[in-house]
C-alpha cells in the first residue's frame, strides 16, 4: 500500500515537472520582432524548380528548413487572383477577386500595416509593378476593385507606409483629378526619388521613403530593371530598422513578373524573373541571420501559367519524336492561374509555426499570434 502511493506520487511528480518544462519551453520561446513577407507572385512549385536548373549559384530556397502549403482559393472561386490573394495575407480574410482590402461584403478590414504602425512598428512595401499594383495595394488600400489605381494612390498618400518602392509614375502626377500626389506625399513627410535608389548614408535622416520609378511598371530585370529588387530590398530593410529607439518593422517584399512570365507563357521571363525574386530573399535572410530577431516568410497569392518543367521533345533523324530527359524546356497548360497549393518558406523565430497545409489568411493569422501584434 506504501509502495502504491509512492509510486502514485512519483508518477504525479514527473507529470507535473514534464508539464512545467513543456510551459518553460513554450513561454520562453523567442517572438520575432521584425517580419519580411516575401511574394513572389504567380510562384508554384515548378517555377521555384527552375532556379535548381537555371541559376548558377545554389538557390536561396534551400536555406530554408521550415516548409509548409497553402490553400488559395478566393471566396467566391476556386481559383483567385492577387487581390484576393493579397488582401488574405494582408488582413487574414477571404474576399473576392478584384478586392483590395475589403471583406466579401465590400466592407473596409484593417491590413496589417494599419494595425501595427498604431504600435510605432515601422512599415514598408516594395515590387517591380506599379506600387498601386494588386499586391502592394492590398497592404496599405482599400479599393472595391483592383483596377481603382488613381483612388489606391490617395490611400498611399495617408497610409501609414514608411518606406515604398515601384513603379507608378502616371498615378500620381498624370492623374484625371490632376492632383499632384507627389507633392502629397512630400507635405506627409516622405523624401521622394524618381530617378534611381539611393543609399542608407544617402536617406538615414529622412522620416519617409518613396521610390517610384517608370510611368507605370517597372522594366523586366533581363530588360534593363537590373538588380532592382535586391538593392532596394536591402535598402528597405536598413531604412525600416535605422532607428535604434524604434527599429522594429514590417516589410512586404513583391516579385511582381514571375507572374507576367506565366501569363504571356514566356518561360524565359518567368525564370530570369523568379532567379531576381530568389536574389532579393537571399538578401531578406542573409539580415535575418545576423539580427536574430527577424522572421523571414517566402510564399506566393498563387500559380501563374501551369508551368511545368517539362523534357524537351526532339526529332530523329527519321522524324519521330522523342523526349529528352536530358534537356529540360518550360511549358505552360493555361494563360491564366490555377488552384495548385502553393509552398511557404519561412526562417528565424516563429518559423516552425509555418509548417503544414492550410489556407492563405493564416499567413496573416500566423504572422500576428507569433509576434504578438
Amino acid at each position: 500500500m506504501k509502495f502504491s502511493n509512492v509510486y502514485k506520487a512519483l508518477f504525479l511528480f514527473f507529470i507535473i515537472f514534464g508539464l512545467n518544462k513543456a510551459y518553460t519551453q513554450t513561454s520562453n520561446t523567442k517572438a520575432p520582432k521584425n517580419v519580411i513577407l516575401l511574394i513572389g507572385d504567380g510562384t508554384g512549385l515548378s517555377q521555384i524548380s527552375s532556379a535548381y536548373y537555371f541559376k548558377d549559384s545554389e538557390p536561396n530556397y534551400s536555406r530554408f528548413k521550415h516548409i509548409g502549403l497553402i490553400k488559395t482559393s478566393s471566396s467566391r472561386e476556386d481559383i483567385t487572383d492577387s487581390a484576393a490573394g493579397a488582401t488574405a495575407f494582408a488582413s487574414g480574410i477571404k474576399t473576392y477577386n478584384g478586392a483590395i482590402g475589403v471583406a466579401d461584403d465590400s466592407t473596409e478590414v484593417k491590413t496589417i500595416v494599419e494595425i501595427i504602425s498604431r504600435k510605432k512598428i515601422n512599415t514598408g512595401v516594395i515590387s517591380t509593378s506599379s506600387i498601386v499594383h494588386a499586391t502592394p495595394a492590398s497592404f496599405y488600400a482599400h479599393a472595391l476593385y483592383r483596377g481603382y489605381y488613381d483612388d489606391i494612390a490617395v490611400d498611399l498618400v495617408s497610409s501609414d507606409i514608411d518606406f515604398a518602392a515601384g513603379g507608378g509614375k502616371m498615378f500620381f502626377n498624370q492623374r484625371e483629378d490632376g492632383k499632384d500626389l507627389f507633392k502629397e506625399l512630400k507635405s506627409k513627410k516622405f523624401e521622394l526619388d524618381t530617378i534611381k535608389l539611393g543609399t542608407i548614408e544617402e536617406i538615414s535622416n529622412h522620416k519617409k521613403m518613396a521610390y517610384i520609378f517608370g510611368n507605370e511598371h517597372l522594366r523586366p530585370a533581363a530588360k534593363g530593371r537590373g538588380d532592382y529588387l535586391p538593392r532596394a530590398t536591402e535598402l528597405g530593410l536598413q531604412f525600416l530598422s535605422k532607428d535604434e529607439k524604434n527599429p522594429n518593422f514590417f516589410l512586404m517584399v513583391e516579385g511582381s513578373q514571375v507572374d507576367w512570365g506565366g501569363h504571356s507563357n514566356n518561360a524565359d521571363y518567368l525564370i530570369s524573373e523568379l532567379i531576381d525574386f530568389d536574389d532579393a530573399i537571399g538578401k531578406a535572410l542573409d539580415f535575418a541571420k545576423k539580427d536574430g530577431n527577424t522572421l523571414v516568410i517566402v510564399t506566393a497569392d498563387h500559380e501563374t501559367g501551369g508551368f511545368t518543367l517539362s523534357s524537351t521533345i526532339k526529332e530523329t533523324e527519321d522524324g519521330e519524336k522523342y523526349s529528352d530527359y536530358d534537356e529540360i524546356t518550360g511549358t505552360f497548360s493555361t494563360g491564366g492561374h490555377s488552384a495548385t497549393l502553393i509552398p511557404v518558406f519561412a526562417y528565424g523565430p516563429g518559423a516552425e509555426e509555418f509548417i503544414g497545409v492550410y489556407e492563405n489568411t493564416e499567413i496573416f493569422h500566423k504572422i500576428m499570434k507569433v509576434t504578438g501584434w
